[in-house]
This record gives C-alpha cells, sequence and structure tokens, in this order.
C-alpha cells in the first residue's frame, strides 16, 4: 500500500523537484501538486483528492500556508500536513504548528530525512526536529512566565494602547520614536500569544493591568 502525498508549492519546478522525490520513495505517491492553499482547498471538494499527506510550504500568494493549515485541520483534521519551508524564523515555525502542521522542514532537507519524516508523520502522527522540539519547548517556558517577562515599559505602551490613542500619539508621549513604539507592540503581541490591538485591551483588562 501506498500512501497518497500532495505538494502545495507556488514555485513550479521546485513542486515537480519535490513531487518527483517523493514517487520515488516505496511507500508514497504524488495525487496531484497545487500553486497555492487556495487550489488545494478547491480540490478537497472532490473525496477522491484527499491525501494522507500534504507537503505545505508556508509563503503563497491567494492563501498562505499558515491559513491552508488551519483550514485542513478544521475540516479535514484526517490529512497530515508537513511543513517544507525556506522560513526558518521561530515565529513561522510556531505559528504553522498552532495551525495544525505535524512537522516542519527546510527545503534543503536531504532525501533520507523527508522520507523519514513522511514515514514518522504517518506512523506516530508527527515528525519532530531538534529545531521544532526547541521552539515549542521555549513556546510553553514563555507561555507560562508571559506576565513575569513584560518590563516597565512595555506595561506602560500597554496601558496607552488601551486608549483611543494612535500609535503616533503613544510614541510622542512616551518620547520614543514610532520604530521603537513598533518593536513594543510586535515584541507584546508575540510574548502574549495576541494578534491585534483589541486582544491586547481584553488581555490588560483581564490581569488588571488597566481599567476602563
Amino acid at each position: 500500500m501506498k500512501y497518497s502525498v500532495v505538494v502545495v508549492d507556488d514555485h513550479a519546478l521546485l513542486s515537480q523537484a519535490i513531487g518527483g522525490l517523493v514517487d520515488s520513495f516505496e511507500q508514497f505517491t504524488v495525487l496531484y501538486t497545487c500553486m497555492n492553499g487556495q487550489e488545494l482547498l478547491d480540490k478537497l471538494k472532490n473525496p477522491k483528492n484527499i491525501p494522507d499527506v500534504v507537503l505545505m510550504d508556508v509563503n503563497m500568494p491567494i492563501l498562505n500556508g499558515i491559513e491552508t493549515t488551519a483550514h485542513l485541520y478544521q475540516d479535514f483534521p484526517q490529512i497530515k500536513v508537513l511543513a517544507l519551508s525556506i522560513e526558518e524564523d521561530e515565529t513561522v515555525i510556531l505559528k504553522m504548528l498552532r495551525a495544525g502542521a505535524k512537522g516542519y522542514l527546510m527545503k534543503d532537507v536531504k532525501k533520507g530525512e523527508l522520507q523519514h519524516a513522511l514515514l514518522e508523520v504517518i506512523e506516530k502522527g508527527f515528525h519532530h526536529t531538534n529545531t521544532v522540539t526547541k521552539v515549542l519547548v521555549e513556546s510553553l517556558s514563555n507561555k507560562e512566565g508571559s506576565e513575569a517577562v513584560l518590563k516597565e515599559r512595555e506595561l506602560e505602551f500597554i496601558k496607552h494602547a488601551c486608549t483611543e490613542m494612535t500609535y503616533k500619539e503613544i510614541a510622542d508621549v512616551m518620547f520614543l520614536s514610532p520604530k521603537t513604539i513598533e518593536g513594543y507592540r510586535n515584541a507584546i503581541f508575540e510574548k502574549l500569544n495576541l494578534r491585534n490591538r483589541t486582544g491586547l485591551v481584553i488581555y490588560a483588562i483581564k490581569h488588571k493591568i488597566f481599567t476602563p
């Protein structure tokens, strides 16, 4: 029995090369390839097009890998997603894993490592490299101590962000450049696992950083 694999990558030549590599593995066969996440979701409307594993790129037009993986996790939980990307950023890796990916590999992975990863995803349900394990451990540590790692100036920024002030006005009040304020915002969003200012306000009220 061969397990079916779909390759999702907006670079056609690279997609074909990855597909050819997977086809050379005795236990796997490529069902088809897609240029982006939306093309994959459209294909999956036909039950015959549902694969065992999806090798998913991260940066793609129309619908990227993170968004597509989240859709699959919700609507097709039986499909195992294995990220295959050039992105080494820990934030990106964590976002893919949180979206539902069962593993994360770099595109320069060796043939044997790719085959092993595919087999492990099928047999164990996940494949975690040393890099991914490190990212997950650090994520748990940050989550447990997220309140403790907020600096005084970051707390000050949060209080201002809970008002109607613009980020430029906050920068003026704190005697900082807009770029520095942007850095504070991004760092806080990452530490607290937030996506927007509304989430920050809710967090601040909940943890008594700000009282409306």
